[in-house]
């Protein structure tokens, strides 16, 4: 059985929204898209190259799936660790419009998320990695399908778009399996899923 892993970008007030660019995603009017751009350094890359060393499939929201299969389809130097896996390994994509994907080695997901991914991690040797796809990835953690994840904090305060956990978000519990911090002070936290959290009360610990 394999591991769900999701990667995201986030600032420290919590958007993942249009990191890459201006027009990544201006959905609801957000026009501050390419927020991560200044702060990539060597250290970001090693990062995110060893994270994409360790995939075997990946799964994917439609919006991401769609700036995705822009792009890398035409990267085709056989050397590009980030390429070489999007283009060769498969991809699926959660999707109820999407009939006919173009992009090599796709298969799109429209049925029952939870029973499907939960499906597709049984039959999944290795790492099934989410990247981006804010709103999948809060719906798999509301379904309790992830297993890690690698949160990398952007030191910018944007003050207006989409959170990766707004109000109203299933609450999860996680525990710390590494960090480090880049030179440009993105901070590269990776924890494990741990159920639903625990609550106590500091009136308790000081009688205790």
């Amino acid at each position: 059985m394999g591991k769900l892993v999701v990667t995201t970008f986030v600032s420290l007030d919590g958007v993942y929204q249009g990191p890459g660019g201006p027009n990544e995603d201006t959905r609801d009017g957000f026009r501050q898209g390419g927020w991560v751009v200044p702060y990539i350094d060597e250290d970001f890359g090693r990062f995110v190259d060893g994270v994409f060393s360790r995939v075997t499939a990946f799964l994917l929201g439609r919006r991401t799936y769609d700036i995705f299969a822009a792009h890398w389809p035409k990267v085709t130097d056989p050397a590009d660790p980030v390429a070489g896996k999007l283009n060769g390994l498969p991809k699926y994509v959660v999707s109820r419009t999407l009939t006919d994907p173009g992009w090599a080695g796709t298969t799109v997901v429209a049925g029952d998320l939870a029973e499907e991914v939960a499906a597709l991690k049984e039959r999944t040797d290795g790492e099934l990695q989410v990247h981006g796809s804010g709103e999948l990835a809060r719906a798999l953690f509301a379904h309790d399908l992830v297993d890690t994840l690698h949160l990398l904090t952007f030191p910018v305060v944007l003050g207006a778009g989409r959170r990766l956990f707004p109000e109203g978000s299933v609450p999860v519990a996680f525990r710390h399996r590494a960090g480090s911090v880049t030179s440009t002070g993105v901070s590269v936290q990776s924890y494990d899923a741990a159920g639903r959290p625990e609550y106590g009360s500091f009136e308790l610990a000081e009688n205790a």
